[in-house]
């Protein structure tokens, strides 16, 4: 039985890769803090050693775009340090390691998605982190694979899916940026197509032949105001209310990190390396909205908007 250890235990992705390793019967586990901390100087490398690993994944990150911009310091310490640290204890293992990274790591100008080989250019904290964290895993590692995704969403935690849903539930009118593109990625497909990897690369000399940087995201793009009108669009089907969406440009809805404006990213390379294509959006989309929905039960909006009885 394939064994694998992996980074982070409350993230959509590590959720996502315990579900699909339970059907698989493959044993997997999740370590996340207090046990595995990327952002302490040393990270438990023994807890890895112990459970003696086929691969390990790193699905840990500091995912607060925002909060980055004010605490770049944790950032890079959580996106960089640690997973260059997993990254040795994997080579010195001799195990295939696999690192998540994010479309942020590009500036968001290209005109069309981008391939692996384009030039990175972060435009903010986050994105600066995750760079770092790319090349201190090869330094650390040159076997290392490296996916990069974007937009990533599922039935849990925080994403856009979910905050969409809910907001519908209270609001008649919604504002959503239509000026930023990019593809939606189901978390449970990125798990699916990690797991099918580590099936590939089953050991060190495998690893060797397929080390670098992959584009890991959904079939076909859309802008966000898109993929929220579609999201409301499959909650109808459900009985749920549908917002007017109204279109916002980026300078109309500013944040603290700068957001590229094409997050499209190029997975030609994953489809000829590894067979792997991950869904078209609005198929995985239909399949987390109808989870997601029966969560979320629906409420009269009118009661909530003017606070009848």
């Amino acid at each position: 039985m394939t064994r694998i250890f992996v980074a982070g235990k409350s993230g959509q992705v590590a959720l996502s890769l315990q579900e699909a390793a339970a059907e698989d019967s493959i044993e997997l586990v999740c370590f996340g803090r207090p046990e595995l901390d990327l952002a302490a100087p040393e990270i438990n490398a023994q807890l890895i050693r112990d459970f003696a690993p086929d691969a390990i994944i790193n699905a840990a990150a500091y995912t607060a775009v925002d909060t980055a911009e004010s605490d770049e310091v944790t950032a890079t310490a959580i996106n960089a340090h640690g997973p260059a640290e997993l990254a040795r204890v994997a080579h010195e293992l001799s195990v295939p390691f696999l690192h998540i990274s994010t479309d942020y790591v590009f500036d968001g100008g290209k005109d069309g998605a981008y391939t692996e080989e384009d030039t990175v250019n972060p435009q903010g904290a986050y994105g600066r982190s995750k760079l770092r964290g790319e090349e201190a895993v090869m330094a650390a590692n040159p076997d290392a694979m490296i996916f990069r995704t974007a937009w990533v969403y599922s039935p849990f935690g925080k994403n856009f899916v979910k905050t969409m849903l809910t907001l519908a539930e209270s609001r008649d009118t919604l504002g959503v940026v239509a000026d930023q593109v990019g593809n939606p990625t189901y978390a449970p497909d990125i798990a699916r197509a990690l797991l099918d990897v580590v099936a590939i690369v089953t050991d060190r000399d495998a690893a060797r032949k397929f080390g670098g940087i992959y584009h890991l995201a959904g079939s076909g793009t859309v802008s966000w105001h898109g993929f929220a009108s579609e999201t409301f669009k499959l909650g109808q089907q459900h009985g749920h209310p549908v917002p007017v969406v109204n279109q916002l440009t980026t300078a109309e809805y500013p944040t603290p990190a700068k957001r590229p404006a094409n997050s499209q990213l190029d997975c030609t390379k994953l489809q000829d390396t590894f067979g792997i294509t991950l869904p078209e959006w609005q198929a995985s989309l239909k399949a987390v909205s109808t989870v997601c929905l029966q969560a979320v039960p629906s409420a009269p909006r009118n009661r909530i908007l003017r606070g009848a009885p």
